[in-house]
């Protein structure tokens, strides 16, 4: 039951959410917080000091934005339609989703190299949005500076709290277990003498224990995903029966352009991923504590699986939002249309990949 679950819970819980979103809609304001808790306990399975960057994180960072631009610029001498161009612009902008870690996690990949990724990306999203958005839609009235904090509000909390929280207990559990190690061992030392012993806290290599979380928590991040992705699904229903009044042929082509969108950087990420391989720093990738699937047996299968969730798995709810602060509203579906597309994929790789176990 658990091994369907967990391989169906995404598509699942986005049925949940469609069906009853009448009801889950005041459930919304509890969103940032079941993401700050998902990256929390994400993030107490990373030591911040083996986060690196790799080759492969400046060329996914690249072909996103060259692609967004692309994109954006092709449509538009297209169809002149600037819904359509700022919708699929949006596809491709999004920066990584918080939650790709623990997805990549599930199926092999290194949380390590793409929590990284993450960070980089979001906040390299703060900077180039604010840049660009207002030659793309010179009716609004943002400069760069308001954006740019404006974005970061969104982002930063949900990023830094939760790691610095993770990495402060990891600070805190280390020192106390050290200072208890050392006390404990001069302890044993004075009173062995008289043939007393004393218990010391030790990890299995025979020093002090280090911080790890439990494999009965490890779980956690991805429930706390399938809840969020009930709620979000709740709104993203909401967003497409509100905007249901305007051009069904534009909400089709939004819908049918972020399918292609979700396939092309899923895909190209996988590949970016295979050919530039990036070993894990720290615990070994396949250790069941990092990644509990841990099907690759190889660096660059590692690779390619990190890279993929990195470039294809997008940061949908902030899209959403830029796309209402700053351009067409409507726009916004291009967004609300990627989360189902991202999710069904995300879907069918967990299945394949319980499949393979």
């Amino acid at each position: 039951m658990k091994r369907f679950f967990d391989s169906n819970a995404l598509w699942l819980s986005m049925v949940i959410g469609a069906l009853g979103y009448r009801y889950l809609l005041p459930l919304a304001p509890i969103l940032p917080w079941l993401i700050f808790f998902m990256l929390f306990f994400t993030f107490c399975k990373v030591n911040p000091l083996d986060l690196r960057l790799h080759k492969w994180h400046w060329v996914v960072l690249a072909a996103q934005l060259f692609l967004g631009l692309a994109s954006y610029l092709l449509t538009l001498s297209l169809s002149h339609n600037p819904v359509l161009a700022q919708g699929l612009l949006m596809c491709f902008i999004m920066p990584t989703a918080t939650a790709a870690p623990i997805i990549a996690g599930k199926m092999g990949g290194s949380i390590q190299n793409l929590t990284t990724f993450t960070l980089l990306s979001n906040f390299a999203t703060a900077l180039i949005v604010p840049a660009t958005f207002p030659l793309i839609n010179p009716a609004s009235d943002m400069t760069f500076w308001p954006a740019f904090l404006l974005i970061l509000s969104r982002v930063a909390p949900l990023l830094l709290g939760p790691f610095f929280s993770a990495w402060l207990l990891r600070i805190i559990y280390n020192a106390y277990y050290r200072k208890k190690y050392l006390s404990v061992n001069d302890s044993e030392r004075s009173v062995s003498v008289s043939g007393l012993s004393a218990k010391r806290s030790v990890s299995p290599e025979g020093g002090p224990k280090e911080f790890e979380l439990s494999p009965g928590l490890a779980q956690i991040p991805f429930y706390l995903w399938v809840a969020s992705i009930i709620v979000l699904s709740a709104v993203v229903t909401k967003t497409v029966i509100a905007n249901f009044h305007s051009s069904l042929f534009i909400i089709l082509c939004l819908f049918v352009s972020s399918f292609f969108a979700c396939l092309l950087q899923f895909g190209l990420g996988k590949l970016i991923g295979y050919y530039l391989p990036a070993p894990s720093k720290g615990k070994d990738y396949q250790d069941v504590l990092i990644n509990p699937a841990a099907a690759p047996t190889t660096m660059a299968g590692v690779s390619s699986i990190t890279a993929g969730q990195a470039f294809g798995q997008k940061n949908t709810s902030l899209g959403v939002w830029m796309a209402n602060a700053f351009l067409d509203p409507m726009s916004s579906l291009g967004a609300a249309a990627y989360i189902i597309w991202q999710n069904i994929f995300n879907s069918v790789q967990l299945a394949l990949a319980a499949h393979k176990k």
